[in-house]
C-alpha cells in the first residue's frame, strides 16, 4: 500500500469516527427528546384528569340546576296550557 492509499485510509477512518459520534449524539438527543415527550403528556394528561375530578362537583350542581329550570318551566306551560 503506497503513502497516497494509506492517508487516504486514515481520512476516511477520521470520518467515520467523527460521523460515529455525531450519530450517538443524535440518538441521544432523540432519547431526551423522547423522554420529555412521555412526561409532557403525563402531565397533561394529569391536570385534565385533576380538572375533571375537581371540577366535576360544579357540573354537577349546574346540570341539577338545568334539569330543575327545566322542570320548571314545563309546569309555567302546563299550567298556561290548563288556564287556557
Amino acid at each position: 500500500m503506497d503513502s497516497e492509499d494509506k492517508k487516504l485510509l486514515e481520512k476516511v477512518y477520521e470520518l467515520a469516527e467523527e460521523n460515529n459520534e455525531m450519530l450517538h449524539k443524535v440518538r441521544s438527543v432523540q432519547k431526551r427528546a423522547f423522554l420529555f415527550q412521555i412526561i409532557r403528556w403525563t402531565v397533561i394528561i394529569g391536570i385534565s384528569i385533576g380538572a375533571f375530578y375537581f371540577l366535576q362537583p360544579y357540573v354537577d350542581n349546574f346540570q341539577y340546576f338545568l334539569e330543575d329550570t327545566s322542570d320548571t318551566i314545563d309546569k309555567i306551560k302546563s299550567l298556561k296550557s290548563f288556564g287556557s
